[in-house]
Parts: structure tokens; C-alpha cells; sequence
């Protein structure tokens, strides 16, 4: 099944969903060293690799925004508390905002610093900002300040599928699990 039903997510929305979750736990780790890697060519490697995958987490996200505004978004379990189907909402919206801002800031900064940059040492990424200093420091504050709220709602959002499938026993967590097909 490609498509999303009322009761379950489709082939493509889970496929979306653990690419940029893998993609971004790749992200993790790329900019994480690539900041605290000594000044060489490795640096500079590790940089092109953050930011070209950046770039793609955009492009990916933009696609499942795309995807899930035309077609249906399972139903929550009926017996879901008002409050928890506003966190729910919450939280995605949230979600699909950080995943935006933060490839959006990372390209400010590259612009900002007047850093040359090819996507995959291939595609030329345009400046978004001309070179200003100021501007480059203030947008790589906004991206760490960006990457501590990804992670805060990434836990509250792993926490509440957990939540779903642990204690509440529902099929919340399984329905986007790749092979999953059949209820708890």
C-alpha cells in the first residue's frame, strides 16, 4: 500500500519518515565532528558531507510535507485524550519546522561566511545571505539553539510512540514501522 489509509501509513510516508530520521541522526554525528575536527582537508570533508546532507533533509521534508497534505493522516486510537491529540499536533508541527530551520540556517551561515559551496562535491548550492559576519555568527547560534530543540522534541516524540506501544498498547508506533502489518 503506497498511499496512507485512515488506519495506517502508507509505503512512501514511512519510507520519508525513516529516511530523514536516519538522515538526521547521520546529521548528528557529522556536525558534531565536523566542529570539533582540527583545521585540514578532513574538516573541510566532513563539512561538505553536513551540509550537502542538510540539503537534502530539506528537499526530503518538503516531500513529506507534500505528500501528507494530499492524502489522509491516520486517525489517533478513539480513546486518545483531547490534550494528547493537541500534543501530537504540536509536537509534528514542531517537528516538520525544525526540520526546515535548521538546513534553512545552515545555509544562511554558508552564505553569511561567503563559503563557495557544491552540494555532493557536484551541485552548486547559491548564497541565500550575502557575506556578513554578524549575521553568519547569529545564524550559527539560531542553528545550535535549533539542533538542542530537534533533539528535546525528538525524545518527547520517541517517548510518546514508546508510550503508545508499551503502555497503552496500541498500534500508534507499529502502523509506521516498515514491515509492520499486523496489530499488537
Amino acid at each position: 500500500m503506497l498511499r496512507n489509509s485512515l488506519e495506517d501509513w502508507g509505503a512512501v510516508a514511512k519510507t520519508l519518515h525513516w529516511l530523514v530520521a536516519c538522515l538526521i541522526l547521520l546529521q548528528l554525528g557529522l556536525g558534531l565532528a565536523a566542529v570539533s575536527w582540527h583545521l585540514s582537508p578532513t574538516k573541510l570533508e566532513l563539512f561538505i558531507w553536513h551540509k550537502s546532507i542538510g540539503m537534502l533533509i530539506l528537499l526530503l521534508v518538503l516531500t513529506r510535507l507534500a505528500w501528507r497534505v494530499t492524502g489522509p493522516t491516520p486517525d489517533l486510537p478513539p480513546d486518545t485524550a483531547r490534550w494528547e491529540r493537541l500534543a501530537a499536533r504540536t509536537s509534528h508541527l514542531l517537528l516538520y519546522l525544525l526540520m526546515l530551520a535548521l538546513p534553512l540556517s545552515g545555509w544562511v551561515i554558508n552564505s553569511a561566511a561567503n563559503i563557495a559551496l557544491k552540494l555532493f562535491w557536484v551541485v552548486p548550492l547559491p548564497d541565500i545571505a550575502a557575506p556578513n559576519k554578524p549575521l553568519e555568527d547569529a545564524a550559527a547560534l539560531v542553528h545550535v539553539v535549533l539542533v538542542v530543540a530537534l533533539l528535546l522534541v525528538l525524545l518527547v516524540h520517541i517517548a510518546a510512540a514508546l508510550r503508545h506501544h508499551y503502555i497503552k498498547r496500541n498500534r500508534v508506533l507499529t502502523r509506521m514501522l516498515p514491515f509492520a502489518r499486523h496489530p499488537l
